[in-house]
């Protein structure tokens, strides 16, 4: 009988042994553990080649050049009509209420530099300083404002995502001084039946500090209200007039 219990129990350790060793086989990784430096080095694709500018303010080759400071031939009104803001000394600069400004292609996911000043005279406090507004897809606010030592809300002051995000820093320069928003920007995305299937993301560097960290874009900016979600496409950058002087120049986008 004891036999018979030994051989039982070797039967079943046998069998326990082949199922660990099963498993052992079923969790291995599909390819097995590279040996050599050069079996994880991959050659394709072969990165397409941009030549960088020579400052940050410059194009780099690949960019679309939306303001040069020589015209306005990338810009219309966004009501239409011809264009009419001043352009002088390599800017162009709002004319109070001849409306906001577009331009004249459409863009989805991008990177955009664009530099603005607000005017050194200064006239006004919290939103009435300083004010204007950069729309991606003229949807999406990024706000323009001076906030160098100038107190307001901070889900509206300078970089943020207007009513909505709240930047990371206060990175403002004063009055009349040039500055520079860097702005990396993932578009929403709407299936067939205009359902949102994924939101917007951007992220913004404000005179080269961080400001927004790949924050999600709630929806449409709005003054008054909740932000919307209202299926659209490829749309233009526009540029707010909300009556104050302020200036842009040297404006660029990558299409990503």
């Amino acid at each position: 009988m004891k036999s018979v219990k030994l051989t039982f129990l070797s039967i079943a350790l046998i069998a326990a042994m082949s199922a660990c060793n099963s498993s052992k086989k079923m969790s291995a990784p599909a390819t097995a553990e590279p040996t050599k430096p050069e079996e994880t080095e991959f050659w394709e694709p072969v990165p397409a080649i941009v030549k960088p500018g020579m400052t940050p303010s410059d194009a780099p080759s690949d960019a679309i050049v939306l303001f040069d400071g020589k015209g306005s031939g990338e810009w219309e009104q966004a009501d239409g009509k011809d264009f009419a803001w001043t352009i002088a000394d390599g800017a162009m600069t709002v004319k109070p209420k001849t409306g906001d400004v577009h331009t004249k292609r459409s863009f989805g996911d991008c990177q955009l530099h664009i530099e603005w000043r607000t005017p050194a005279e200064v006239s006004g406090t919290s939103q009435g300083r300083g004010n204007s507004g950069i729309f991606l897809q003229e949807r999406y606010e990024l706000q323009v404002l001076d906030n160098y030592d100038n107190r307001t809300y901070s889900n509206g002051q300078a970089s943020s995502i207007y009513k909505q995000s709240v930047p990371l820093v206060n990175a403002c320069k004063g009055p009349g001084d040039w500055q520079t928003y860097d702005v990396v920007y993932k578009a929403p995305v709407f299936d067939a039946s205009g359902n949102r299937t994924s939101p917007g993301y951007i992220t913004v560097f404000h005179n080269g500090v961080l400001t927004q960290n790949h924050t999600e874009i709630k929806g449409t900016t709005e003054y008054i209200g909740w932000p919307k979600n209202i299926a659209h496409g490829e749309a233009p950058i526009k540029l707010q007039d909300h009556g104050n002087l302020v200036s842009y120049r040297n404006i660029w986008i990558r299409r990503l």
